[in-house]
């Protein structure tokens, strides 16, 4: 595939990934939004489908959406290396609008909220109790049980006189979807499970560059743990990957 696809498609489903996961917390957290105070299993219901949508279109580049994926990719060999920069850029601009169109849906509503400085979080994450470390590592984990599954489950087999074998990755996008439901629902509590780099680090500077009334700043002093964790968390998966015995 060429650089020009994988850029379009990447941005193209990062895009509507962030779009949807946003538009969810959106919904919760803006008043005068129908969807307001429905609650965090909300949220995360609505990411896990919203992974599974962006996922679906990004078909044709291989659905990576997130960078920590790629990485993890590229080092288990699955990726070319040189194609790791077009994945990122298409994903970090997919980011960037996805967050865009999100604040174009609900404008109305952020104009009205009455809290307008603590609007940061529904673009990107924010730790419940600060401590880099902390939340480092529990970026770390999540990210690695992701790419864990994308990289360990089994695919389709061709089985014994023709009969087709089905691995768990035969659930396909839909699989990944439940993947990230259950990473919400489990280890999403203390930093909102960013998991992966695009979704969070696109938002953020989308929420830096948007008209808000009334917003805080974009924290940018939290935004590299994000970043880092989720590669890290990815790399992890992707060293697993390459020692385990096939």
């Amino acid at each position: 595939m060429s650089a020009g696809s994988i850029f379009v498609w990447e941005l193209l489903g990062t895009a509507i990934l962030v779009l949807l996961g946003t538009g969810v917390v959106a919904n919760n957290v803006l008043r005068k939004s129908n969807g307001t105070g429905t609650g965090f299993l909300f949220i995360t219901i609505g990411w896990g489908f919203a992974v599974f949508t962006g996922a679906s279109i990004a078909a044709p580049s291989g659905a990576h959406i997130n960078p920590a994926v790629t990485l993890g990719l590229a080092i288990a060999e699955k990726t070319a290396w040189a194609d790791v920069p077009i994945y990122f850029a298409g994903q970090l601009v997919g980011g960037v609008l996805g967050a865009v169109l999100c604040w174009a849906t609900y404008k109305l509503q952020f104009d009205q909220h009455p809290e307008p400085e603590g609007t940061l979080g529904i673009f990107s994450t924010v730790p419940q109790i600060r401590n880099t470390t902390w939340n480092l590592v529990t970026e770390i984990i999540g990210t690695f049980v992701l790419v864990a599954w994308i990289l360990l489950t089994p695919t389709f087999e061709q089985g014994p006189n023709g009969v087709p074998q089905f691995g768990n990755a035969a659930l396909g996008y839909a699989g990944v979807a439940f993947v990230v439901l259950v990473i919400g629902t489990s280890l999403g509590g203390p930093t909102g499970y960013a998991i992966n780099p695009a979704r969070d680090l696109g938002p953020r500077i989308a929420y830096a560059l948007l008209p808000i009334r009334g917003k805080g700043g974009a924290d940018w002093g939290y935004s590299w743990i994000p970043v880092a964790g989720p590669l890290a968390g990815g790399a992890l998966a992707a060293l697993l990957y390459l020692v385990l015995p096939t």
